[in-house]
């Protein structure tokens, strides 16, 4: 076991933040507006009582930049997070389908599935996770019979109390999910400030961006789903979301 410290784990950040604002900007304008319309409930709007064509559409943009960002930094976190396990244990990026990382430490082999939060996915997903934990597992014995594997789901942020899931993987959430990839138990609120490195700016970048695509919209939606008085046709906006 290594340690990592702080000022390597600021360097990556400064030299790797960039990626993630950017594909910020670029989710912006590869947006387009009949695909948000399409696939937002017309329903909901009209039953919040939404009258100006600005609000609806800040609405559906901003409902899809949330969405957006957040797949966008877990994917940032999760190279950040390979990052730190690297320096510490090692570890590696997985070439396992559904594995994203493996790191060995006291004799035991983890393989770590990396989500955002706890609240990831439903029982569904946690099926397909289980089953690719299963697999890698068997692939990894093929060569390795021996092999002491345990398989871990690891969310960036959250908690959840009660980690062991029935001995078949564990949970490990914000504090437990740092301490555990890097051995220190205070690296979750560390990292917390290199974060931010040029953030005001990059945020500003971004806002006009955001900007200007609100404003190209309600051009277009005016245009094509307003009456002549101003009004937001509501049928016509609904016959496009759904009609046959």
């Amino acid at each position: 076991m290594n340690s990592i410290n702080m000022k390597e784990i600021t360097n990556y950040v400064e030299t790797n933040i960039g990626t993630f604002h950017k594909k910020r900007i670029e989710s912006i304008y590869s947006l387009e507006l009949r695909t948000v319309l399409r696939r937002k409930n017309p329903y909901l709007f009209k039953a919040k009582y939404i009258l100006t064509t600005e609000e609806l559409i800040k609405g559906l943009v901003d409902a899809y930049i949330s969405s957006s960002e957040e797949g966008i930094f877990g994917d940032w976190l999760e190279g950040f997070a390979i990052f730190i396990n690297e320096k510490v244990y090692r570890g590696w990026k997985s070439g396992i389908e559904g594995i994203d990382l493996e790191f060995n430490h006291e004799d035991i082999r983890y393989i770590v599935d990396i989500k955002s939060g706890p609240n990831w996915g439903n029982s569904s997903q946690v099926k397909r996770m289980i089953n690719n934990f299963q697999k890698a597992t068997k692939i990894l014995r093929t060569s390795n019979s021996k092999l002491h594997i345990v398989p871990v789901n690891g969310c960036c942020y959250g908690k959840d109390n009660k980690p062991d899931k029935r001995g078949i993987y564990y949970k490990y959430c914000g504090q437990r999910f740092w301490e555990f990839i890097s051995g220190d138990e205070n690296l979750y609120t560390e990292i917390i400030e290199p974060l931010g490195h040029k953030a005001k700016e990059r945020n500003d970048e971004f806002m006009k961006s955001y900007a200007r695509m609100i404003n190209k919209f309600i051009q277009i939606f005016s245009k094509d789903f307003c009456t002549d008085e101003g009004d937001i046709d509501w049928e016509k906006l609904v016959k496009f979301n759904s009609e046959k």
